[in-house]
């Protein structure tokens, strides 16, 4: 008989409210303390179940679908299609036994870390994968798609550990981890950055470069942009295929202005003069000191 699913959730030890970030940090701390090559105890059964119930949790759509439908939607595909359920363990036991002695191979899991880059890219990996029996690794090749998400889990048929006595192999599952990036961040096809300008480029306007995943891209800042403002940079996202025409998503960048913390006395003045024209100056209270007005700016762009 199978074994009951434990509640993703109580898994991966969150409530049903945790945001996606909350759900990451406490698969990566629970991965690590059960991966096999750490914790062998259980044959990776606890490794399994978190990565199960990473799949699900991380997805929007398949999260979606387990809040209001819990396990009686398994097998949907979206996210965790490719994690092994009970039913498959169960067939691939009586697999194993099999008859007359024959004895089919173990299943192995490994979990690839790749970079931001390379997910969105994809890439050729070498990986070592154990034989068993005291015999030695062997190197395996494993091709990253491009526009593979966090958590994707790939089968391979039949390049797990040789079965025993004419039995077949065992599959692989590799798990990718794609390592978060010091400014970029990705959602669905789209990826995101912020980026920081003057108070006199927003002021201004200007020509900048920016970084995305093909390299600095100059990008128009016009007079008198607002703080919070996104720029849109169209087909610098995540490719959804391989090659150089595959259609991709774009590229959103979040302004924030930066306000000095000091001026000196030629900015200041400048700044009055500015506040002049504008007609704020008449606002300033009675013997109000004019370094009151850099708060004032501050306080314009936090709106």
């Amino acid at each position: 008989m199978a074994k009951r699913k434990r509640d993703y959730y109580l898994v991966l030890g969150v409530d049903r409210g945790a945001s996606d970030a909350d759900i990451k940090r406490s698969f990566r701390e629970l991965a690590r303390k059960h991966h096999p090559d750490v914790n062998p105890v259980d044959g990776g059964e606890a490794f399994r179940e978190i990565n199960e119930a990473y799949a699900v949790l991380s997805d929007k759509e398949a999260r979606a679908r387990y809040d209001r439908w819990g396990h009686a939607d398994d097998g949907s595909g979206t996210g965790f299609g490719a994690v092994v359920d009970a039913a498959q363990d169960m067939i691939r036991e009586m697999l194993r036994r099999g008859r007359g002695g024959r004895q089919k191979g173990r299943d192995l899991r490994y979990t690839l870390e790749v970079t931001f880059e390379e997910a969105a890219f994809g890439a050729s990996k070498t990986i070592q994968i154990p034989q068993g029996d005291g015999q030695p690794q062997r190197d395996f090749t494993v091709v990253v798609p491009a526009g593979t998400k966090d958590g994707a889990v790939r089968q391979m048929k039949g390049e797990g550990e040789p079965g025993k006595g004419g039995g077949g192999p065992g599959d692989l599952h590799v798990i990718t981890r794609v390592a978060e990036h010091k400014l970029f961040r990705r959602d669905g096809e789209d990826v995101h950055s912020d980026h920081t300008i003057s108070f006199s480029q927003a002021a201004l306007g200007a020509v900048l470069d920016l970084p995305t995943l093909d390299g600095p891209v100059k990008m128009k800042i016009p007079e008198g942009t607002q703080p919070g403002r996104v720029f849109r940079i169209r087909g610098r996202g995540i490719p959804q295929a391989s090659g150089k025409n595959a259609p991709r998503g774009d590229h959103l960048v979040h302004v924030q202005i930066e306000v000095p913390t000091e001026l000196t006395p030629r900015q200041r003045q400048l700044i009055e003069e500015l506040a002049r024209e504008s007609g704020e100056q008449a606002a300033l209270p009675p013997g109000d000191k004019p370094k009151r007005l850099l708060d004032r700016v501050r306080s314009l762009l936090d709106e």
